[in-house]
């Protein structure tokens, strides 16, 4: 039986079993990258978490920065639902130009330029994850110091989430990388997948390495 409508373009109204069922299937999509999308929300959601539990009388120091993070995680979730739609869209995109006809020349060419056309989409949407994913744990390593102590291990999961769903998007993006023709392309999208996992690990350490010093009481 189809999905409703609804579920079917909003994800996020899927119940978790209807997504875990979905993904486990021998469909391929929900594939990696829409579970990256997934797991970034549920790490910008630990972040939200955080900020909310870090306002009020006792905090008013930092109320002002918790209540903006709060704020910028729930645009944050937004972003990495459409993000799982957009992974989706853009693999029904290169099965639709891997279907194109190739019997003349003129065929071919077409599905040539169609299939790099969808590849480099393909490869545009799981970086652009990463970079979504890289900005929340900014924001996550940022919070860190000022965090309510009694939530901090949630910020550190938020920070592991984050980094994990960010190098998660950077493999689904390794695997379309070496098929673009265009080196000036390739190798455009080669360093900026380079940086970006270089990025996430510095960070996501650091964050982690402040959540356990203050959490032991440093």
């Amino acid at each position: 039986m189809d999905q409703p409508q609804d579920q079917a373009v909003h994800p996020f109204r899927q119940t978790i079993q209807s997504f875990l069922t979905d993904a486990s299937s021998s469909s391929p999509t929900p594939g990696g990258g829409s579970v990256a999308a997934l797991v970034a929300a549920l790490g910008s959601a630990m972040s939200s978490m955080v900020a909310n539990l870090t306002q009020g009388e006792k905090f008013a120091e930092v109320t002002d920065e918790m209540e903006a993070l709060a704020s910028r995680m729930q645009s944050a979730i937004g972003r990495f639902e459409q993000l799982l739609l957009a992974d989706a869209t853009s693999f029904d995109g290169y099965m639709a130009a891997l279907r194109m006809p190739k019997q003349s020349d003129e065929e071919k060419a077409r599905r040539r330029e169609a299939l790099q056309s969808a590849t480099v989409a393909a490869t545009e949407v799981p970086l652009t994850l990463a970079d979504e994913c890289y900005s929340a744990l900014e924001d996550a390593h940022r919070a860190s110091p000022g965090a309510n102590k009694n939530v901090l291990s949630d910020l550190g999961i938020a920070a592991m989430l984050l980094e994990a769903a960010g190098q998660c998007a950077l493999i689904t993006a390794d695997i379309n990388i070496p098929s673009i023709k265009d080196a000036t392309i390739r190798e455009g999208f080669q360093n900026r997948r380079d940086s970006l996992a270089a990025k996430l690990t510095e960070v996501r350490n650091d964050t982690v390495a402040q959540v356990r010093r203050r959490m032991a009481g440093g």
